[in-house]
């Protein structure tokens, strides 16, 4: 791409640019260059729009010649740092094609953190110093100075650390106990040493890390690490870190992780390997230190970023390598504002700009499969666990002849195993993906289920809190001890277990265990997240009871026990995705068990010990049921033989949506392998005050679903009571 600014050649015209603003509309607007600055695409200029200025990129787009002069208003000022590159405006470009989104909007994603555009002025910091002759010692000085290093920190900082107040800090700086000095507040990160050694691999592993190392050396392609849980498939792409990182020094890599939780352990590792942090992005990273990692992004001096999704956005000046870790799982797909799939788009940015990508799992997505069977996709295996660890003996408990007493939920043959799992000294984790302590609550007098003000959903009991939470709008309230649909007292009831249930009733069985329940709910924060974690790790809990946050990624050496409480609770309903999303959360979560010297055991209680997945699993034939699952797809077009986009109307007049609905029903194009179905309810067809109606379209790969769906959108005219998204590849159907 051309870094020459397009430029109107006419004498007399208005030297003029296009500019890129992060809104949801719009394509880009011209403004004059005002004399002696001089632009180019990809500069980071603000611009006045309206009362007020933006921060926006100049766009390689030609200016339109039909805008007069006198109608242009000029750049203000350009920021003196890097160019975005042109391999980073061609993917915003991409993307909203892809997505049917303006491309203003995509920007968006990408000056999420533009704060570190601008000169962030030097601050003053404390260190540690001698200590003087005669210092008054006292609790809070010395917790100041044990919290004090040779890196600078500042007073509010430091004082945090310690649990005293700022003033102490000062004070021990008069005192000449800490020395002040200033320092920049974004310093660059450490650069990563590739060359380092790192653990030892088993020969499988070995030969894994040699096809990666030759991937990256290709400079190209994607490859699938397919890998069994405990198989030390970090370690081995770890290696391909390591190779990109080497192979030239101004590389850039970015490693992708679907949750949180996974992060902050993950780091620790990444620092061991490779002599120097990474810089790390998600949604719980300050400010700050948002504005940091963006900012060295953009210069190129952060060569290393473990974070969420949204990192692939990052103003990346020479990405080199992107690994997706656990590329299956469904967070990497974005649920609001632009409906981005993490992992596909890491593997369009590669294919795009000519890096390699990485994606592991020990449970690949059907997508991923398909494109390694039809050789678009490299494939290398893992197919035993590292060192002395094997995987764990799996078993299905037939629910129908344990059923356990009524509003108890382990039967007896599963709490038997866990008895003798804590006789032995080890650990067991009860998984049920059910935050709370009851998934609906309802009055036992009228039948009336608790529901959202204004929704169609049910209201959890949560007991640690007493309230009852809406985990779709996040409404919370007390639960009341009057039911307000009957007035009856002291009638409502919860029905149904959640881990918070599960948890009181391993208390009550099992009274000198030492129980705990992971999940969001109660681990709301990295740093309690890394907290629990560790205990359980160190074997300080008995018992884990947990959703699945506790089921990828996690190493616990003395987990011997994993009972799926109810291993049937994904297959309801008429998801595509319900078998093959349960095999795989089940798989992942059944890893846990025995990643260490001892054994382990899996016990999957369910009502339909029969089903496709659960024979699947104790049978170990992994490819045999995603076979299967391949060949059902096939046959009917859907996923990854075929493609879908939903289109999902909303407001809050619900005749007026429903009148849309019916009048794009009614001009629905006819086109060659493609068809839609609809208007339906969606799901949760009101939430918050807002109703909703869903189309599905299904078409051929071939097709280009994005023309057929902006044909029909432009032939029955929008307003402003309601809204239209386009999701293309939906994941979920709410």
């Amino acid at each position: 791409m051309s870094e020459a600014v397009v430029i109107d050649d006419a004498p007399q015209a208005t030297p003029r640019v296009k500019v890129l603003l992060p809104m949801p509309v719009g394509n880009g607007y011209d403004y004059q260059v005002p004399d002696g600055l001089d632009l180019a695409p990809g500069d980071f200029v603000t611009v006045p729009l309206g009362p007020r200025e933006v921060t926006g990129v100049v766009w390689p787009d030609p200016s339109d010649p039909s805008v007069p002069d006198a109608k242009l208003k000029a750049v203000v000022k350009r920021f003196d740092v890097p160019r975005l590159a042109p391999e980073m405006m061609s993917f915003v470009d991409w993307v909203a094609g892809y997505y049917m989104v303006s491309r203003g909007a995509v920007l968006r994603l990408v000056l999420r953190s533009s704060q570190g555009l601008e000169e962030v002025r030097a601050r003053t910091g404390y260190r540690l110093a001698d200590l003087p002759s005669g210092l008054r010692m006292t609790p809070q000085r010395a917790a100041v100075l044990g919290a004090a290093s040779d890196q600078a920190l500042t007073a509010k900082d430091l004082a945090e650390r310690s649990g005293v107040t700022e003033g102490v800090v000062r004070g021990l700086a008069d005192a000449g106990a800490l020395s002040a000095m200033t320092f920049d507040p974004d310093p660059p990160f450490p650069a990563p040493q590739p060359d380092l050694p790192g653990r030892a691999l088993a020969p499988s592993q070995d030969e894994a890390a040699g096809a990666l190392r030759d991937l990256v050396l290709q400079g190209g392609g994607t490859m699938l690490l397919d890998g069994v849980t405990g198989s030390g498939k970090t370690e081995v792409y770890l290696e391909a870190v390591a190779a990109a990182l080497r192979k030239d020094p101004s590389a850039q890599v970015l490693v992708l992780l679907p949750e949180i939780a996974l992060t902050l352990p993950f780091l620790k590792r990444l620092e061991e390997r490779f002599g120097a942090p990474p810089a790390h992005w998600h949604s719980d990273v300050s400010s700050a230190q948002r504005r940091r990692v963006w900012k060295r992004v953009l210069d190129g001096s952060c060569r290393l970023v473990v974070g969420a999704r949204s990192a692939l956005f990052l103003p990346w000046q020479n990405l080199s390598l992107v690994v997706v870790d656990e590329e299956h799982d469904a967070a990497y797909k974005q649920q609001d504002g632009i409906l981005y799939h993490g992992r596909d788009m890491a593997v369009a940015m590669g294919a795009r700009i000519g890096f390699p990508v990485v994606l592991a799992s020990a449970t690949p997505s059907l997508e991923t499969v398909a494109n390694v069977e039809a050789g678009r996709y490299g494939r290398v295996r893992l197919e035993s666990r590292y060192g002395p660890a094997v995987l764990p003996d799996m078993a299905v408990l037939d629910m129908r002849k344990h059923a356990p007493p009524t509003n108890t939920w382990l039967a007896e043959p599963a709490a038997q195993a866990i008895t003798e799992t804590l006789k032995d000294g080890k650990q067991a984790l009860l998984y049920l993906n059910r935050r709370g302590y009851a998934p609906v609550t309802i009055c036992r007098r009228c039948g009336e289920r608790m529901t959202a003000p204004d929704s169609d959903t049910w209201l959890v009991e949560h007991r640690y809190t007493g309230r009852l939470v809406c985990h779709q709008t996040g409404f919370s309230m007390p639960k009341p001890k009057i039911c307000p649909h009957c007035g009856g007292e002291d009638t409502l009831a919860p029905c149904g277990p959640g881990v918070e249930r599960v948890a009181e009733e391993a208390r009550a069985r099992w009274p000198d265990a030492n129980v705990e329940v992971f999940s969001s709910d109660t681990v709301e924060t990295p740093g309690a997240a890394k907290e629990l974690l560790t205990r359980m790790a160190s074997g300080e809990i008995d018992i884990m009871v947990a959703t699945q946050a506790a089921a990828k990624g996690h190493n616990f050496p003395g987990l011997t026990l994993v009972v799926g409480v109810d291993a049937d609770l994904g297959l309801a309903g008429g998801d595509l995705r319900a078998a093959e999303r349960t095999y795989q959360v089940l798989s992942q979560v059944s890893g846990r068990a025995g990643r260490s010297v001892d054994a382990g055991r899996v016990i999957l209680q369910s009502y339909q010990p029969d089903h496709r997945v659960n024979l699947a699993l104790v049978s170990g034939d992994r490819d045999a049921f995603f076979g299967a699952e391949l060949w059902s797809r096939e046959e009917i077009g859907m996923p990854p033989f075929g493609r879908l986009a939903a289109l999902i109307l909303s407001g809050k007049d619900e005749r007026k949506v429903t009148a849309e609905a019916r009048a794009l029903a009614q001009v629905i194009p006819q086109a060659d392998g493609i068809e839609a179905w609809g208007p339906a309810p969606a799901p949760f067809y009101r939430l918050r005050g807002v109703f909703r109606q869903r189309f599905l379209v299904k078409a051929t790969k071939r097709s280009n679903i994005q023309a057929f769906v902006a044909d029909w959108l432009s032939s029955v005219k929008g307003t402003s009571a309601v809204r239209r998204v386009v999701d293309v590849d939906p994941y979920s159907f709410v």
